[in-house]
């Protein structure tokens, strides 16, 4: 029963996962092929960004950040978000 609901804890949330796929999408999209360079390139710490793209550790700082990196706004990252 405990396991049970440690796992219902630690299940990320939907839109959370969506932000992370999205992410990495955008970077491959751009060229990038690893995160790793991507974050050193655009002086992310690569442990934040790949956080982030696993959706383990999402501040809005962070994504600000990110988006900024690409170029992109907040209106269009979430354009296609249905929640």
């Amino acid at each position: 029963m405990a396991k049970k609901k440690k796992e219902e804890k630690n299940k990320l949330d939907p839109r959370i996962t969506d932000i992370a796929k999205r992410l990495e999408r955008i970077r491959k999209e751009k060229g990038y092929t690893s995160y790793e360079n991507f974050a050193i390139e655009h002086n992310i710490s690569r442990m934040q960004y790949w956080r982030m793209e696993k959706g383990t550790n999402f501040t809005f700082e962070s994504l600000l950040k990110i988006l900024d990196a690409h170029k992109i706004s907040l209106k269009e990252f979430f354009k296609d978000f249905k929640n």
